[in-house]
């Protein structure tokens, strides 16, 4: 019996190939369509401060 006469053989084989050809599918789905670089601005990280010296000081164990 020949080989791709068996179906456990196209299984095999089969699989993994369409894994990597998923895979090269998703990679030039990220490379033609980036996400774009968000930034953040400056005034609500000062707002944010409070609360990051709030949590720092609950996580900061009493001596």
């Amino acid at each position: 019996m020949r080989w791709w006469r068996a179906p456990t053989m196209w299984l095999v084989i089969g699989g993994p190939l369409l894994v990597v050809v998923a895979s090269f599918i998703t990679l030039a789905l990220a490379i033609l369509n980036p996400d774009p670089v968000l930034s953040l601005p400056a005034a609500k990280t000062k707002a944010e401060q409070p609360a990051v010296q709030g949590r720092n000081h609950a996580a900061t164990p009493e001596r």
